[in-house]
């Protein structure tokens, strides 16, 4: 079936007025907005106010502040994220007057299931980065997909994009098996790590999920994995379906050719499929872990029939997704970059470009812990996760209230790193943290700001207002 035919109509899906309660998160939001797009008259609610909810009331769609369940009146369907406990008030009086429940994955997996290619990106990190990527090549080739990305992605105005072909790209969550409920035609698989220990036993657990979500896949569906990571190799060499490697190396069946990397850490390489040079690409993000997602993104363009050439041309011009390696202003003479990284892997990452960035002054480095469980199952690996830097600041824990059991802090962390010879400080509030950068920094510097919770917010408290916003700037100026 293609969604060309009768827009909006999912499958045994007979409601029009639709509630999303803590329809102010990333997915939840781009869901709200899809509907929306179809026709279906759709409110919902939140008890945090984020940057996402500015584009629903754009919309017309009604966001209530608090979770009163006279505001879901009438409504024929709710759905819920996955942060909502079945003692929300709202699923009670849903449940009570017969009101059917669903929750976020399920609507997801529905809306790919009316797409005749339904194209998902998994993985534990880089998710929200290839999925703009790959949504920006179909967009420059005329493909007019449909996207929903877990992040804000600029140039498409938000978080998702209807199209009207019959091709669907969505960005695949691993955290409660989400994305067990999609309906892939293909996959691209990135990297397989520890994360989300809270509803996973360990990393072996995570891997064994990942490969339950290849199985979904058609006889004639494909699946494209990262050949550097050893159990993303390991599940497609037991894939039943059309399998790709990229990588760095020529035993792969897309890799790199004369890679280069500059002083900042921007990389330039021939990209290349089984011995054959498809086209060129001069990086306009940072580090090789993005060069690797990149080299994902014109995989799997070139498996869906996309000329490599443009699909190269496209990722050179490619800047970023919202809060991925932003940057966002100054701060006396100091430059702030936002990124998204929340666990140590991704802040190592940022770190480590961070570091080659900043020449000559020193690199202050925010980290907001997020969640508690997190934080505990990985405390130490994010002892040494911001190394590379002069200096380390640690807001407290950024996550529900319920999750703390009171035998984590980030106080314990900044101990744990001190102790690791980390140069690290406690700043509880943000506000703490605002007011050692304004007083400590010099020209010359660099803060990043690292975490997925509402460190965004630390950002707007440095950013000087007489200064021009410089979101989606070029961050080297190539």
């Amino acid at each position: 079936m293609s969604i060309e035919t009768k827009p909006g109509e999912l499958r045994d899906l007979n409601a029009r007025k639709v509630f999303m309660i803590g329809i102010g998160g990333c997915s939840m939001s781009g869901l709200a907005l899809l509907l929306k797009s179809y026709g279906y008259d759709v409110s919902g609610s939140t008890s945090i106010d984020t940057e996402y909810i500015p584009a629903l009331t754009k919309q017309g769609i009604r966001v209530y502040a608090e979770d009163n369940p006279e505001d879901m009146a009438g409504s024929d369907l709710v759905i819920y994220s996955h942060a909502i406990t079945a003692e929300n008030p709202m699923v009670k009086a849903a449940r009570k007057n017969g009101i059917p429940l669903k929750s976020r994955s399920w609507l997801l997996g529905k809306l790919s299931g009316e797409f005749e290619r339904s194209i998902s990106v998994c993985g534990t990190h880089g998710k929200t980065t290839v999925t703009s990527m790959i949504s920006q090549i179909l967009i420059d080739t005329d493909q007019d997909p449909t996207v929903h990305i877990g992040g804000i992605y600029p140039p498409i105005g938000g978080n998702v994009r209807s199209g009207k072909s019959s091709l669907f790209l969505t960005e695949a969550c691993e955290y409660q098996r989400s994305f067990l409920s999609l309906h892939p035609t293909g996959i691209v698989l990135l990297n397989i790590d520890r994360d989300h220990l809270d509803c996973y036993r360990d990393i072996d657990e995570i891997e064994e999920t990942f490969g339950s979500f290849l199985k979904q896949l058609p006889e004639d569906g494909w699946v494209l994995g990262c050949g550097e990571d050893s159990r993303v190799l390991k599940l497609l060499k037991s894939s039943n379906c059309r399998t790709f490697a990229y990588g760095l190396s020529d035993t792969c069946d897309y890799y790199m050719e004369k890679p280069s990397e500059d002083s900042e850490g921007y990389y330039q390489f021939d990209f290349c499929h089984n011995g054959e040079k498809l086209g060129h690409v001069h990086m306009g993000i940072p580090g090789l872990f993005n060069a690797l997602n990149a080299l994902s993104a014109l995989g799997a363009a070139h498996i869906l029939g996309i000329d490599p050439a443009a699909a190269c041309e496209t990722i050179s011009r490619f800047r970023g997704a919202h809060r991925r390696f932003e940057l966002t202003g100054t701060i006396n003479g100091a430059e702030l970059i936002m990124d998204y990284g929340h666990n140590p892997t991704e802040m190592r990452y940022a770190v480590s470009i961070a570091r080659k960035r900043c020449k000559g002054g020193r690199l202050w480095a925010v980290m907001q812990p997020n969640n508690y469980i997190r934080v505990k199952t990985l405390f130490q690996d994010f002892l040494t996760c911001t190394e590379e830097a002069d200096i380390t600041l640690v807001t407290d824990i950024y996550g529900y209230k319920y999750q703390d059991t009171g035998d984590i802090s980030s106080g314990m962390l900044v101990e744990g790193m001190r102790r690791h010879h980390v140069n690290a400080v406690l700043t509880p509030g943000l506000s703490d943290a605002a007011a050692m950068i304004e007083s400590g920094v010099r020209p010359g510097d660099l803060v990043i700001m690292m975490g997925c919770g509402n460190i965004h917010l630390l950002n707007d408290l440095l950013v000087k207002k007489d200064e021009e916003p410089v979101q989606g700037k070029e961050l080297s100026g190539k």
